[in-house]
């Protein structure tokens, strides 16, 4: 069932509305893409937090301003982020940074001091999609 601002799961009511609305936004795609709305959550929030953390300042302004959300909009259902949603997670060591990451993705979601913080967030992500984690050690050689 498609949700709007005013009418959304309750897993949803203590988030911050600017993550609530792109979460909505991103979890009605994955209703109309045949997820179960148990999946759809999960996987929404953790695609939102990761669109938040690597959103421009013109981007939130924009999502700030844009109208609240109708269950009958329609939801951008091909291409983009959807595509990921399987796709396995990878730790690993760049630029003085544990970062994590999607595979296949274009943009890292986040960096860490510590790679216990990156590999905790690693499976955090990859519990909500339902994938693996895959990490390697500081000098790039994959871990057992």
């Amino acid at each position: 069932m498609p949700w709007n601002m005013t009418d959304y799961p309750a897993s949803l009511k203590k988030i911050d509305p600017l993550l609530r609305k792109k979460t909505i936004d991103i979890a009605n795609a994955l209703l109309e893409n045949g997820y179960k709305d148990d999946r759809a959550i999960p996987i929404a929030i953790s695609q939102a937090k990761e669109w938040i953390n690597n959103a421009s300042e013109k981007e939130i302004y924009e999502l700030k301003k844009e109208n609240n959300l109708n269950k009958n909009d329609k939801h951008e259902t091909s291409g983009g982020n959807i595509d990921l949603l399987d796709n396995d997670v990878i730790v690993f060591y760049t630029a003085d940074r544990w970062a994590v990451k999607t595979k296949g993705a274009k943009q890292i979601s986040e960096t860490f001091d510590m790679k216990i913080r990156a590999v905790s967030r690693a499976k955090e992500i990859a519990a909500n999609k339902e994938s693996k984690i895959i990490i390697y050690n500081k000098d790039g050689t994959r871990e057992n």
